[in-house]
């Protein structure tokens, strides 16, 4: 597969995943409000979980045959445009700077440990079809 056919997949990917993220972040923030940022908390937990599912499908010892092209196109692409980080950071730095330490804290202990769990359950859940 050459360069440019990889950058094509990671960029459609990340045009789609980035849409997925202003979409559900904005249904969030209109059912939730934005005092917290529930909205990237559940885009970081979501494309956690999606991104193990996917990790172990591809995996070497996994049944099924994923071809690189697709891992490009959804971890890199998808994932990468999906999931917030960066704007977990800001929304994090905001929390802290306007004196909401207990906001910021839970942010940071939430978004982390619920996404680590959802990469794990993912993994197995990709795990378990794959066998």
């Amino acid at each position: 597969m050459d360069k440019l056919s990889t950058y094509l997949l990671v960029g459609l990917g990340s045009a789609l995943g980035g849409m997925g993220r202003f979409w559900l972040s904005t249904a969030m923030a209109a059912r939730f409000g934005e005092k917290f940022p529930w909205g990237t908390i559940l885009v970081n937990v979501t494309g956690s979980f999606a991104i193990g599912i996917f990790a172990a499908l591809a995996a070497p010892d996994s049944k099924m045959s994923v071809h690189p092209r697709w891992s490009y196109l959804f971890m890199a692409g998808i994932c990468g445009g999906y999931t917030t980080f960066s704007a977990f950071s800001i929304q994090t730095l905001h929390l802290m700077r306007a004196g909401q330490w207990a906001d910021a804290g839970g942010n940071v202990l939430l978004s982390v440990s619920a996404s680590l769990i959802a990469v794990w359950l993912g993994y197995l859940a990709g795990q378990a079809f794959s066998r």
